[in-house]
């Protein structure tokens, strides 16, 4: 690892692209990384990743009833699952591909150059 800043140090700074993927369903957001991945790798570029981010996790509790049954609760909770990829050294081919790229419902994706 340490060769490798020294030589981007320098070559001067590589242009990256960071793709960050959000979902609720764990399956669908690794079906989703590894269709960027591919279509990456077919057109020469290196890339890191996918990197599991820390879940975050949203807990709600409701009441069950309003009136006579007050300490009664039901507990809810919404699991968001995050990846991040990054790419070095993409061609417009490889920006174009991923702005063509059709990725299942539900999940959501941050791309930063």
């Amino acid at each position: 690892m340490a060769k490798k800043k020294a030589t981007e140090t320098k070559e001067g700074l590589k242009s990256k692209i960071r793709i960050k993927l959000r979902a609720y369903d764990h399956k669908v957001i690794d079906t989703s990384a590894g269709q960027i991945i591919d279509t990456a790798l077919r057109y020469g570029s290196e890339v890191l990743g996918p990197t599991p981010l820390p879940t975050e996790i949203k807990k709600y509790t409701v009441t069950r009833s309003s009136f006579v049954h007050n300490k009664s609760k039901e507990q809810y909770e919404v699991r968001i699952h995050k990846r991040i990829i990054e790419i070095l050294n993409p061609g417009a081919k490889v920006l174009d591909a991923l702005r063509n790229l059709t990725l299942p419902a539900g999940v959501n994706i941050e791309i930063k150059m």
